[in-house]
């Protein structure tokens, strides 16, 4: 069995077992592209400002006001992550104020509808539980009842895209998801 990629790291051996076959004969892309076949058109960082408010407006309409959403480019290499929530406290006048912001890391403009819908729920999420823990993942489950599902093969998904060209060339990878 080759390598166990980072983006499969934690998940029983099982799992993997059952995965690493798919991943080695190529066929994987192609199980992903006819499972997430819809791609998205939210491309610009306006578009997806306007996509997160409208599932905030739907699922979590209490949580505090965003004040930026965008897509980073950078964030996946600088700081390891898909995503980032982040608040930043300013004191105005008397007051202090907290805008919060979310960033998307630049690969969900390529990726199927399904897992920009996984990565915004995510973040969104993270206004009302910081910590990854069962009531985080119990609102993730409410917003996006698959989230589970969709959060692991989002990570088939990665593993593909960050194989070796040399695999890639060989004919190993394959189907419109793939590399």
């Amino acid at each position: 069995m080759s390598r166990t990629p980072n983006y499969l790291a934690g998940y029983p051996p099982s799992l993997l077992a059952q995965v690493q076959p798919l991943i080695d004969d190529g066929s994987l892309g192609e199980r992903l592209a006819r499972r997430y076949p819809e791609a998205h058109t939210v491309r610009s960082d306006g578009a997806l400002y306007e996509h997160v408010q409208a599932l905030k407006a739907r699922h979590m309409r209490s949580s505090p006001p965003l004040a930026k959403v965008a897509y980073d480019s950078a964030l996946q290499r600088i700081h390891q992550a898909l995503g980032t929530h982040t608040t930043a406290a300013r004191v105005q006048g008397g007051q202090l104020k907290a805008k919060r912001e979310i960033r998307v890391a630049a690969v969900f403009k390529e990726a199927p509808a399904a897992f920009l819908q996984m990565i915004v729920v995510h973040e969104l999420a993270h206004l009302k539980e910081r910590a990854h823990d069962k009531a985080f993942y119990a609102l993730c489950c409410h917003m996006a009842p698959d989230y589970h599902q969709l959060e692991f093969d989002f990570r088939l998904w990665m593993t593909l895209r960050e194989r070796p060209a040399s695999a890639a060339l060989s004919g190993q990878a394959s189907g419109p998801l793939s590399p």
